[in-house]
C-alpha cells in the first residue's frame, strides 16, 4: 500500500495512495481530534462515564494516530492495545503523526485485527474499529462474525464503536449486521459532514440518557480534554427530536 502524507494550514494528512484522507493532525495541537467522525468515535465517553472506565482498550486500525494520542494523554489510566496489519502505517504513525512511544499503557501489534480478536481472550471496556483498505473497503472487519468477536470481548459495560463509510448503497447492511451481533442494542449516529457514520453499540447495564444530562457531561468533558462533543449531540437532537440517548 502506498502512503502519502500531505500539509495544509498547519493540519498533516495521511493518504493511503489517493486523495481521500485516512487521518489527520493538526500539527500545533497533536492530542485533539481533528476530523469530525474522530470525535465521533469518542461518544462512549458520554455514556459510560464511570470512574477509570474504560480500563482497557482495544483500537482497530492506527491511521493518524489520531484516537491513540488522545487516549493516551487524556486517560493515562487506560491500557490501550492497537491492532495494525500494515507496519507501514506504523511507521508513517511515529515519523509524522507523534505515535506515543509503546509502553505498559501502549501496545502495538501487527496483525489481522479479525484473527487477533477472534484468538485472544482479554475483555475490552471499549473497542474502536476504524479499519480500512487503500480502497475504502473494510474487509471482514465489517462482518456478523467479526462483530460477534467484538461483542464476546467486551466487558460486562462494554462498547464498541464503529466507523462506517457512507457509499452509494448506505450503511444500512452493516448496521444491520451490528443489530444482530448485539442483539438490537445498537445507536446509529448521525453522519459526519464528510460522510462517515459512526455506529455505537453496548453489552451490559441498559444507557438511558436525558438529553439535558448528554449535555452536562459533553462540557465536562470539553473541560478535562478539550474535545467538543456539543455538535454531535446537536446532530443527535435534530435527528432524534430533542430527545435523550437510549441503548
Amino acid at each position: 500500500m502506498s502512503i502519502t502524507i500531505s500539509e495544509e494550514r498547519g493540519v498533516r494528512f495521511l493518504h493511503f495512495g489517493s486523495p481521500w484522507i485516512q487521518g489527520a493532525m493538526r500539527i500545533a495541537r497533536p492530542w485533539a481530534l481533528e476530523l469530525e467522525y474522530t470525535r465521533d468515535l469518542m461518544a462512549p465517553l458520554l455514556l459510560r462515564d464511570a470512574p477509570r472506565w474504560p480500563a482497557r482498550v482495544l483500537q482497530v486500525g492506527l491511521g493518524a494516530a489520531s484516537v491513540t494520542r488522545f487516549l493516551h494523554r487524556h486517560r493515562p489510566e487506560s491500557r490501550v492495545t492497537v491492532v495494525e496489519i500494515d507496519p507501514d502505517v506504523i511507521a508513517a504513525a511515529r515519523h509524522h503523526f507523534k505515535l506515543p512511544e509503546e509502553s505498559d499503557r501502549l501496545r502495538i501489534v501487527v496483525a489481522d485485527a479479525a484473527d487477533h480478536v477472534a484468538g485472544k481472550e482479554r475483555r475490552y471496556d471499549l473497542i474502536v474499529v476504524d479499519g480500512y483498505d487503500a480502497r475504502g473497503r473494510p474487509g471482514v472487519l465489517d462482518s456478523e462474525a467479526f462483530y460477534l468477536d467484538c461483542m464476546r470481548h467486551l466487558s460486562r459495560d462494554g462498547m464498541v464503536s464503529v466507523n462506517l463509510l457512507t457509499r452509494t448503497r448506505g450503511v444500512g447492511a452493516s448496521v444491520e449486521r451490528l443489530r444482530r451481533a448485539f442483539d438490537d442494542r445498537v445507536l446509529v449516529l448521525p453522519p459526519s459532514e464528510a460522510g462517515n457514520t459512526v455506529v455505537l453499540a453496548a453489552t451490559g447495564h441498559p444507557i438511558d440518557e436525558p438529553f439535558g444530562a448528554l449535555l452536562e457531561k459533553a462540557q465536562r468533558l470539553k473541560t478535562s480534554t478539550g474535545l467538543d462533543l456539543a455538535p454531535l449531540l446537536s446532530r443527535i437532537a435534530q435527528a432524534r427530536g430533542g430527545r435523550g440517548v437510549s441503548l
